[in-house]
């Protein structure tokens, strides 16, 4: 099948020519014309499906079909709203409006947190048709009356299970509040947990559904391996591998900020370009390790799960796990930065023998066995034993979860030494306490969650 057979009119064909795209995903195959007959949509699809243009092409063809509305102080008003969970989601979606809609004449803006305000509300004051925001600074603005919602057509919830487990719940109802009752709703999500379906139910009418696949599944053109390796020569053998196989483009995912600061520092020290992108760092820092990675002038980005949320490059090669995630969705959702859109791509894991108790839970979700190729030289030293992580408070792996004063303790493998802070997610890491699900304590009220992104 190609474009041209969904329905699309010329402007957002041309486009898509132009970007070099003539055969849609599965995922487009099925979203744009279910979008395009206006009813609501709930959606399941992997990272690097294709998704975003799967919503943003027909979701442009509807608003271009009739001319902009008018808020109540004469400005242009916005008619759809994309929401997001990270803010480099949020700037790569609404990039891909730009894209798509360079030969419509509609206008979009992006909107997100740890930048100032000012600049946002002079964009709002001159009126936009669709607008892409995460939850918090969305809230600010509607709280400062900065913006009118009072004409949403549209209303996308982009990643729902990652908003879900970064504590956003409060926020997404609240803003589902203040949005009309009558509008079109489509709700994306990697994966289809009983929270999802709860809040499908509230936010969804009679939707269509899709699923482009298998419920939790891995990217079958994945090739998935792991390195068995001693806890304390991970750092030796990522340079190895990085070296010895000529790696460049290459995503790095560790459990926490500290420890993903403390990799970047050890690979500059051997010759490797990195950046390291986390919670902690600038919007500004952020967005420059991004592009320079883009472009191939950064060889390694060394990330923490939230902050690689909606990094979208195309044919990214190599993706490693250096510390395994101890919920096994994130390892589904950390491969699936390889593999993207046909391509063919290599999920490597240092697995140390703390890490197996996590290896075992991955390999039962996913429903398969990830193939173990020890390197010459780094396997585990005979005799070491399996041994508690510990991250801040909060001890995981072998002997469960448990809260210890201080910062006692070895320090998670790995980073080297010192007190490791709290994941990038700004959420304790560890099997799911009573009432949580994949270790995300959920609020009593307010907005709660992490801190804006």
């Amino acid at each position: 099948m190609q474009f041209t057979e969904l329905g699309l009119a010329e402007p957002l064909l041309r486009a898509v020519r132009e970007h070099g795209y003539e055969t849609p995903t599965p995922i487009q195959i099925q979203a744009i014309p279910a979008v395009l007959q206006g009813g609501d949509l709930l959606a399941g699809a992997q990272t690097g499906t294709g998704k975003t243009a799967g919503f943003v092409l027909p979701m442009l063809q509807r608003l271009m079909a009739h001319p902009s509305k008018r808020d109540a102080r004469g400005r242009v008003a916005i008619r759809c709203l994309i929401l997001t969970p990270t803010r480099e989601l949020a700037a790569q979606v609404e990039e891909s409006v730009r894209t798509y809609g360079k030969h419509v004449p509609l206008t979009s803006m992006v909107m997100f947190g740890g930048v100032g305000m000012s600049p946002q509300v002079d964009r709002l004051r001159k009126g936009v048709d669709i607008l892409v925001a995460t939850p918090g600074r969305l809230l600010d603005h509607h709280g400062q009356r900065t913006l009118d919602l009072s004409q949403v057509e549209i209303f996308v919830l982009d990643e729902a299970d990652r908003m879900l487990d970064m504590g956003f719940i409060h926020d997404i109802k609240k803003v589902l509040a203040v949005l009309p009752a009558k509008k079109q709703s489509l709700l994306f999500s990697a994966t289809f947990s009983d929270e999802i379906k709860a809040l499908a139910d509230k936010l969804l009418n009679q939707p269509a559904l899709i699923e482009v696949s298998r419920r939790n599944s891995t990217v079958e053109l994945i090739a998935q391996k792991m390195h068995p390796v001693g806890r304390e020569r991970k750092k030796e053998l990522l340079a190895h591998l990085i070296k010895s196989g000529d790696w460049h483009q290459v995503l790095v995912f560790t459990r926490m900020k500290h420890g993903a600061n403390r990799l970047t520092d050890y690979l500059c020290d051997q010759g490797i370009s990195a950046m390291a992108i986390h919670g902690n760092k600038s919007q500004t820092a952020r967005t420059k390790a991004l592009a320079d990675f883009k472009a191939g002038g950064l060889q390694v980005l060394v990330a923490t799960d939230i902050a690689a949320r909606g990094i979208d490059i195309d044919q990214l090669p190599h993706v490693v796990n250096f510390e395994m995630p101890n919920v096994p969705e994130d390892y589904v959702h950390r491969i699936g930065r390889t593999g993207r859109a046909g391509a063919q791509g290599e999920a490597i894991s240092l697995v140390c023998l703390d890490e197996e108790v996590f290896v075992r839970d991955i390999e039962r979700l996913i429903k398969r066995s990830i193939p173990r190729e020890p390197v010459p030289g780094f396997e585990p030293p005979v005799g070491e034993k399996a041994e508690p992580i510990v991250l801040g408070r909060m001890t995981i792996g072998i002997g469960g979860t448990q809260r210890h004063g201080g910062g006692g303790g070895r320090p998670s493998h790995g980073g080297g030494r010192g007190t490791p802070s709290r994941s990038g997610s700004g959420r304790p890491q560890g099997p799911a306490p009573h009432g949580t699900r994949s270790g995300v304590p959920r609020p009593a009220s307010g907005r709660g969650g992490p801190p804006k992104r």
